[in-house]
């Protein structure tokens, strides 16, 4: 149930509108994975159950292991998600540790991502991406040759040597510099706009059916039947859909005739028109000791959709869970204004805003580029994660509210040992993949940087 708009926000109700998309996928969970076919395929997004890696060869079973306690943890999340424009099949696997002495601290919960090329997609992107370059290069011509003409020196028409000249093509051929004699034969036809849509047509239909058979489904090369990885803890596998997310627009408030109002965030950091009619969702952070308004503001954004278990955003901003230090170095707080005071005139001085600043997130080790903020797990996962005793249990949509609510509260589920607010996942903005020589590499394996937010 969506919360109540506070009333003294709006001067009527014809102010809210529809509810507005914003950049944030959301991962809620869709049933139990019951596929062998589905579970063995790197490219079906799961929480829990066990992982189906892309490169060949399989990665340490150390990987999992907490660096807390050093015992193998559970597979939280298997994610799909390649980048746009990349030759590179993509997943990203996040393990977390049930252990309660574990909970909240770094390196109880990590992340890794898995890359692999598929050659055959990289054959597709090559020639698609060749076709582009063409198309630049004739524009730049064209561009250059009208550029050329206006810089040329203009004849008259009425001088002795325009008069004597011959060229039955007229004054467009002197300006052009044309001496090729007449064609005999027709002119050349030109393209026919029906036939280029046929052909952009063609190679979206093409890119369709082969993404399915070949492209998007990347089958797992090494499986985990004989292997240390199947003797490690693990949840019941739950498919993990993607949504859009949806939020009400910005209810505006009461202002005097005539006052213009700034938004910095949406003027300087929006992503285009999904941004501008919820700015209150980015808005910048108060400083205030009398109230934790991090976590209101969580527990208000996520109520709007609180079967949520991840929150995806490349490049994007995360969502903290509460005012501790991974808050404070991911939105420092600005410098006090200076504000001089002189008998009988004083300055009102706003409180400081907190906007997202991560410079304090470590590079990429390999190829030294910044990482960037990708996707963070969300209470309600501790939730869905529950022992295999538990899951065959059929919870009522009140059993289910509940859960959920205590979950936001930072309160442990019956059926794991898990207890944090949520967990963010930064990972190498270049997506690079070399081997351990610094050449590029046809698959590798990655680790990224997760910072756990403990719960209240």
């Amino acid at each position: 149930m969506l919360p109540a708009h506070e009333d003294d926000w709006s001067d009527s109700d014809d102010d809210v509108g529809s509810d507005v998309e914003t950049s944030v996928l959301l991962g809620v969970p869709d049933g139990l994975v019951q596929s062998d076919v589905d579970i063995s395929d790197a490219a079906v997004s799961r929480i829990g159950g066990y992982p189906a890696f892309l490169p060949s060869r399989e990665p340490p079973f150390s990987s999992s292991h907490c660096k807390v306690c050093s015992n193998p943890c559970e597979l939280l999340v298997q994610m799909w998600c390649p980048f746009e424009e990349s030759p590179m099949d993509r997943a990203l696997y996040v393990w977390g540790c049930a252990k309660p002495s574990c909970q909240g601290k770094s390196g109880s919960v990590r992340a890794w991502r898995g890359l692999r090329r598929n050659e055959k997609y990289a054959a597709k992107l090559e020639i698609k991406l060749a076709k582009k370059r063409a198309a630049e290069e004739a524009k730049a011509q064209v561009k250059a040759l009208a550029e050329q003409q206006q810089h040329m020196p203009k004849k008259n028409p009425f001088s002795v040597c325009s008069v004597m000249t011959t060229n039955t093509f007229g004054i467009g051929a002197q300006m052009f510099g044309d001496t090729s004699p007449p064609l005999t034969g027709s002119a050349e036809p030109k393209p026919n706009k029906n036939d280029e849509c046929d052909n952009e047509n063609d190679d979206a239909s093409d890119d369709e059916s082969s993404s399915e058979d070949e492209l998007l489904t990347a089958m797992a090369s090494v499986t985990v039947t004989d292997s240390p990885w199947k003797t490690a803890p693990s949840y019941p596998p739950f498919y993990l859909s993607t949504v859009s997310e949806y939020l009400p627009p910005q209810l505006k408030s009461k202002v005097p005739p005539g006052t213009q109002i700034t938004d910095r965030l949406v003027n300087e950091g929006s992503k285009g028109d999904k941004d501008k009619d919820i700015s209150w969702a980015s808005e910048a952070y108060e400083d205030s000791l009398e109230m934790d308004y991090v976590f209101e503001r969580f527990t208000k954004r996520v109520a709007y959709e609180g079967e949520q278990c991840v929150r995806y955003e490349l490049n994007g901003t995360p969502l903290p869970f509460s005012s501790d230090k991974i808050f404070s170095s991911l939105f420092p707080s600005p410098p006090a204004p200076t504000v001089p005071v002189t008998k009988g005139a004083f300055t009102v001085v706003n409180t400081p805003k907190r906007t997202y600043f991560p410079t304090n997130i470590q590079a990429c080790p390999v190829c030294h580029g910044k990482r960037v903020f990708e996707c963070q797990l969300m209470p309600n996962l501790i939730n869905v994660v529950k022992r295999p005793n538990d899951a065959g249990k059929q919870a009522t949509d009140e059993e289910r509210r509940k859960a959920v609510e205590r979950a936001l509260k930072g309160g442990a589920s019956d059926g794991s040992g898990m207890d944090w607010g949520t967990s963010m996942v930064f990972s190498c903005e270049k997506d690079c993949c070399f081997d351990d020589n610094g050449k590029e590499a046809k698959e590798c394996w990655r680790e990224e940087i997760v910072l756990v937010q403990a719960a209240i």
